[in-house]
């Protein structure tokens, strides 16, 4: 075949291959639309005064053995308590090989904690004395993940890589380093009534904390298994505990919260059939121990993204995956699927030990806290990305353990928007601190979609965690109100809610983020010995929450105040690294960039759900319109042309509606 030819030929084999995979594409977004992105019915009479009165929930609905709906505030161990060396501390405090020279007069992390000899922190967690992994594990830089799209590839970021700007941090940790005592995150260990007060003063009924497994756990129980154990921090818990009770509240307790014990961290942790074993040992002491003072028990929280962050990603402590790990990690048999396999087994065994063993008067109400964003595509070609994350991220785990849970606890922050290798930053979305897309009918299509799947096992459901991190406070008012009213919307529509907690009640550590985004109702001045300051958010939802009600006048207050913020172009922090590309990694800043606010209305039920974004669909949107008013354009862009039988002519043969994918959502 002469070479001409043989070009010709290739060249159209390559568009037809191009026309078809557009098409399978465009007949995947199609039906993705349809499931996911038609505008949501909102059952809320924005009219009336009152927008929403949880007091006036019907009993069906609201809540198990006769509670009331209930509100409260949530918080972990890692985020808030001192005096614990725990994995988090000793990885911000790590030495890599980018930073030795800068950090090489602080002190080690033995030297900054502080003795408690009276209340159970005095005896430290254990650490690795194998200097050869440590060695091996600071030449290597943490791989930088979008956390939605683990499984899309890896992008690593190179020495002096390209950014949107602000300070890029080279610590495994953000904005740790250069703030004061950080340490000391809040205190809750020493002084937990700093926080307990605020907390009882918004007028919440639950207050959900944790304990932490290696301040109770320092070492590995290879042998003598008293000595592994801290039980003086044991005792010292259930005093924490108390006081919670004391201020009036209900616990909500956690078992794991994204800290694994240092020592578990070295022999490979959740991948090992043994974590489940210790794992059991400490649920033993702290079912024995506390069981009659606790309302709620969360066994595991966020466990995909522990997972994901830890095994697949190494952005957190306690993981270090090696190249193969990380390209098998989503495999049927990769570390992925392997980790919650046994995270899985841990939390059926719980559950059965919790049930048999609790001391508590009443039956004890177990679940899980799971993390659900909703995703969508912004181009045509990420649509398959997003089921298949959606597909190893939105129901297995919970599939997994269904049978053994008494509520299933969601975490929604927001909404990702994934573009290629990462999670693209949206001109004309409005993003909290740390790279959440602000968008509360999220969170009521979430409760829809889990309520339709396991409605048959009569499962209600608690809002474990929803907040925002937002300095300014701007966002943060109308981000509680939408959010509560999606919940509402949700219970209208027959999804049994049983309470709303928010994250949180002060600023605090906010994992390999640091003291960067802000997702208190209460500032915390870290260079004054901690003092609280509340925001206008506070006494907000304070207001929610002692009167049951959100009014018509509330909301369009908080709404005026972001929006007249937006039209001025005033600006807020945004802490998430960010490439030439603007798209997202889970890389934090030690120092913010700029955002301004946006002009968009996100509020619930008022969101307009765009089309595809890409240039490529933008260009496909302008034929489109254009073949509306020439027909005849369409044969520039159609490979599967037939004759006409009546007409004998070659003709495109699909309808012109076709091309209505194109359009919008």
């Amino acid at each position: 075949m002469p070479l001409p030819a043989f070009a010709a030929a290739a060249a159209k084999l390559a568009v037809l291959v191009a026309a078809v995979a557009t098409a399978a594409n465009a007949a995947s977004y199609a039906r993705y639309r349809r499931r996911h992105l038609r505008r949501i019915p909102n059952p809320i009479d924005e009219s009336a005064d009152t927008l929403a009165d949880f007091r006036a929930l019907p009993s069906s609905s609201a809540a198990a053995e006769d509670d009331d709906f209930f509100f409260g505030l949530a918080t972990a161990p890692a985020h808030v308590e001192d005096r614990l060396e725990d994995a988090w501390l000793q990885f911000a405090t790590e030495t890599s090989h980018d930073d030795k020279e800068t950090l090489h007069n602080q002190k080690p992390v033995d030297a900054v904690m502080a003795s408690s000899a009276a209340d159970g922190g005095s005896q430290q967690a254990s650490r690795s004395t194998g200097g050869d992994k440590i060695g091996d594990r600071d030449q290597r830089k943490p791989l930088r993940v979008a956390m939605e799209a683990m499984i899309r590839g890896f992008e690593i970021f190179s020495e002096g890589g390209e950014s949107g700007g602000g300070d890029n941090c080279s610590h495994n940790v953000a904005s740790w380093h250069n703030v004061p005592c950080p340490q000391e995150r809040l205190r809750f260990w020493s002084d937990p009534d700093a926080e307990l007060k605020l907390a009882k003063e918004t007028g919440v009924s639950v207050f959900r904390m944790g304990v932490d497994w290696a301040r109770i756990m320092p070492k590995e129980p290879t042998e003598d298994f008293k000595s592994s154990v801290n039980f003086a921090a044991l005792e010292r818990y259930r005093w924490v505990i108390q006081r919670v009770h004391e201020y009036g509240m209900k616990v909500m307790l956690t078992l794991f919260h994204h800290s694994l014990p240092p020592w578990a961290g070295e022999y490979g942790g959740w991948k090992m059939e043994k974590t489940v074993t210790y794992f059991l040992d400490f649920v033993r002491l702290v079912v024995d121990r506390v069981s009659d003072l606790v309302d709620y028990w969360v066994i595991f929280n966020e466990p995909h993204i522990f997972v994901i962050l830890t095994y697949c990603a190494g952005a957190w402590p306690g993981g270090d995956p090696n190249t193969i790990e990380v390209a098998t990690s989503a495999l049927p048999t990769g570390v992925y699927n392997q980790a919650l396999h046994w995270m899985a087994v841990a939390h059926a065994e719980t559950y059965d030990y919790i049930h048999l063993e609790s001391k508590n008067a009443r039956k004890p109400i177990v679940g899980v806290a799971h993390h659900v964003s909703f995703t969508r595509p912004y181009g045509l070609f990420d649509v398959a990305a997003v089921t298949l994350a959606n597909s190893l991220t939105l129901f297995p785990y919970v599939d997994s353990i269904c049978d053994k849970l008494d509520f299933i606890g969601i975490n929604y922050y927001g909404q990702e928007v994934i573009s290629g290798p990462g999670l693209k930053l949206v001109d004309n979305d409005e993003y909290s601190e740390s790279g959440r897309g602000v968008y509360p009918d999220g969170l009521f299509r979430i409760l829809i979609q889990f309520n339709e799947r396991y409605k048959s096992l009569n499962i209600p459901f608690v809002i474990t965690e929803n907040g925002v991190s937002d300095e300014t406070d701007l966002i943060r008012r109308p981000y509680i109100l939408e959010h509560l009213l999606a919940t509402y919307a949700a219970i209208i529509m027959g999804v049994p809610v049983l309470g709303y907690l928010f994250w949180t009640t002060s600023d605090n550590w906010e994992w390999a983020d640091g003291y960067g985004p802000k997702f208190g109702l209460v500032a915390v001045d870290r260079a004054n010995n901690l003092a609280r300051k509340p925001r206008p958010s506070y006494f907000l939802l304070s207001k929610v929450v002692t009167t049951g009600k959100i009014t018509r006048q509330d909301r369009m207050c908080a709404w005026r105040e972001l929006q007249q913020a937006a039209f001025q172009k005033k600006m807020h922090p945004f802490f998430r690294a960010v490439d030439k590309h603007d798209r997202m990694y889970a890389g934090g800043l030690d120092q913010p960039i700029q955002r301004p606010f946006i002009l968009r209305d996100w509020r619930f039920g008022h969101y307009e759900m765009e089309g595809l974004q890409d240039p490529f669909t933008a260009f496909l949107r302008s034929v489109s319109y254009a073949a509306t008013k020439n027909p005849s354009i369409i044969w520039l862009f159609c490979p599967l042309n037939e004759v006409n039988k009546k007409s004998g002519k070659w003709e495109p043969q699909f309808p012109q509606d076709s091309w209505g994918w194109l359009v919008g959502a």
